[in-house]
């Protein structure tokens, strides 16, 4: 379980031992499926699920609580599994176990649930006591999500100061660490961190802050470097965002993405499921200056009944487009109209942010520089380097 956890790269292989060992744990066998979810066709989900959960029920309530906590979350029942820990989570304050679910909450795309999930994590670590590394990181991560990132930037020292290997709380590190400008700091901690487990479970996620890290110090290298090694041909989300930035500050980007691999993932099944994971695409058409296919996209996201695809994403994909057509103005007219909307997009504040670039480099274009400088103040004043927005504020 310290493994697992700590989203270690050995997390798998012990899992599938834990599982031939004890084939009749239900939790075993739950949670080996909650990691290879994504793995798995529905019939095999299913039946490993029966398994688990015929097994854990012959355990006690608890292991059944929360195996059916997983089958909710892998079947993307999201709103079910959080109103499920809330109800299992007073019978069994701070469970670790569960504690791996908890990322449920964000994924409902729905402030009260996010708030919620906030409220519950804190209550949690508060149960467990501040000696409790996996609550403390899970609370670290909590705080940098909600902008205060000196806080996070405590929780998860003094979770990786109890538990060096925590994934959790390096993780969080990496995005206090972006909200504070740690640059060549954080850069340094991720590769150390790293070399102990190239394997961990979010490696190529971690090199991807790193390569933020660097785009942030201009180190434009590193990050093309990064994006080049450590992104596989799959994180085409990664990949756009690392590249738009670049492109965003007149820099050549990395390896790019195949256009027609990106057509294929937004006319897939589960390319307009997620309004983020379809956010990325765009991003992703953006690099590759795709305007007619960004037209396309902002047309069929405007005639999508979801309120946040219509009113956030379309204008979103639109404004990509003007960009990529040369037309800086109708870009900055309708990201500043968005506001905080763009909040609705999904994702988390440093995913986020690159639609405030976005807008930043529009308006400097459009010749507004003095209103991108006043967009990116608040950057500029509480970060220690500011090498990015230098360059996203000049002309080129």
């Amino acid at each position: 379980m310290s493994e697992l956890l700590s989203l270690s790269g050995r997390a798998l292989p012990l899992l599938q031992q834990w599982v031939h060992r004890d084939p009749d744990c239900g939790v075993a066998r739950g949670l080996l499926t909650l990691v290879t979810a994504d793995r798995l066709g529905d019939e095999d989900l299913r039946e490993q699920l029966v398994i688990a959960h015929r097994d854990a029920r012959l355990a006690g309530a608890r292991e059944t609580s929360l195996v059916h906590g997983v089958f909710l979350h892998t079947h993307r029942h999201y709103r079910l599994t959080a109103d499920h820990l809330v109800g299992h989570f007073a019978r069994w304050p701070a469970d670790e176990q569960a504690g791996l679910l908890m990322g449920v909450f964000a994924e409902c795309g729905d402030d009260v649930y996010r708030a919620q999930g906030e409220s519950l994590v804190e209550s949690q670590w508060e149960a467990a006591g501040p000696d409790n590394w996996p609550w403390t990181s899970w609370l670290a991560a909590i705080r940098a999500e909600q902008g205060r990132a000196r806080e996070a930037h405590g929780l998860a020292e003094r979770a990786l100061t109890l538990h060096p290997r925590s994934g959790v709380a390096a993780h969080a590190l990496a995005h206090a660490g972006h909200e504070l400008g740690a640059g060549p700091a954080s850069v340094s901690f991720l590769d150390q961190w790293l070399a102990a487990d190239p394997d961990a479970m979010h490696t190529r996620h971690l090199n991807w802050h790193a390569a933020l890290q660097s785009i942030a110090c201009g180190d434009f290298p590193d990050a093309r470097r990064r994006a080049d090694t450590a992104l596989a041909h799959e994180d085409v989300g990664m990949r756009a965002a690392t590249n738009w930035r670049l492109l965003l500050v007149g820099q050549a980007p990395a390896g790019r993405s195949d256009l027609e691999h990106v057509r294929e993932l937004l006319t897939a099944p589960g390319g307009m499921a997620e309004i983020f994971h379809t956010f990325n695409l765009a991003l992703a058409l953006a690099v590759e200056a795709a305007t007619d296919d960004l037209l396309a996209l902002a047309k069929r996201a405007a005639g999508d009944d979801r309120p946040d695809y219509r009113d956030v994403l379309a204008p979103v994909a639109r404004a990509l487009a003007d960009i990529t057509a040369g037309r800086p103005r109708a870009a900055a007219d309708l990201l500043s109209s968005l506001g905080e909307k763009t909040e609705r997009i999904g994702g988390v504040r440093v995913e986020r942010e690159i639609i405030q670039d976005t807008l930043a480099r529009a308006l400097a274009d459009a010749g507004e520089p003095a209103r991108a400088a006043d967009l990116l103040h608040h950057r500029t004043t509480t970060r220690h380097h500011h090498t990015y927005e230098t360059h996203l504020l000049a002309p080129h």
